[in-house]
């Protein structure tokens, strides 16, 4: 049976990257909007560890962690655009086993996950564990190295690429939207940045090799995918 996780944030864009690593990853996920929210997954369903986001309506995450660790020991990864010390003394003092600051790689959230999971049960799910590389074709992606070869040959990436590619190799075959891509490529709100998308996809494809369609193919009016 697959681990539940709680993704608690007020943001939905990040909840749904989350979930799809997370359930790519082998888990259950479960979504809340705001803290109370979370309270109430955490009291009527059984969570096995929880993604708390800190700045949240309703209750904020550090309301929420109190709240919990007066009779809940389940494992807790706060998240969070605050990335100072203090705050990070003041989650873990309330008990968090884990911080994440925000904007993070959804892959380290999953490598987070997977070590408190383990710490706490002893086991992570097995069968769709995240590899560490990437094959798709002649096409080969290291995710510990964060390197791309084609035949063997390095290809130079910048960050939004290289984050773009990681998703499009996660899931050859699929249909990205430009919003999509734009969240896992620049880890933001998508808003307007259209053209920023179709930029960014020219400069990969060129990178790829000469025919322009041969690896990313555009589907009018939906998206792009990763031929396999």
């Amino acid at each position: 049976m697959a681990y539940r996780i709680l993704v608690a944030d007020d943001e939905k864009d990040i909840r749904s990257v989350l979930a799809l690593y997370l359930e790519d990853a082998g888990y259950d996920v479960v979504e809340a909007a705001d803290g109370a929210e979370a309270l109430r997954v955490l009291e009527t369903q059984d969570i096995d560890l929880c993604l708390l986001d800190i700045m949240m309506p309703e209750l904020d995450g550090y309301q929420v962690l109190k709240r919990v660790r007066e009779d809940n020991d389940v494992p807790v990864i706060v998240v969070s655009a605050k990335g100072q010390d203090s705050e990070k003394i003041i989650g873990l003092n309330l008990g968090a086993d884990d911080y994440l600051v925000k904007p993070f790689n959804p892959l380290e959230a999953v490598a987070r996950v997977n070590t408190n999971i383990r710490r706490a049960k002893g086991a992570v799910p097995q069968g769709k564990r995240p590899s560490a590389t990437l094959t798709c074709r002649d096409l080969e992606l290291d995710r510990e190295a964060c390197t791309l070869s084609r035949a063997g040959q390095p290809i130079a990436l910048t960050s939004a690429e290289y984050r773009i590619m990681s998703l499009l190799m996660e899931h050859p075959g699929r249909v990205f939207t430009k919003q999509q891509i734009y969240e896992a490529g620049w880890d933001e709100e998508y808003i307007a940045a259209e053209n920023s998308v179709m930029v960014c996809m020219s400069k990969l494809r060129a990178k790829l090799g000469d025919d322009s369609q041969a690896y990313i193919r555009t589907i009018r009016g939906l998206g792009y995918r990763l031929e396999k």
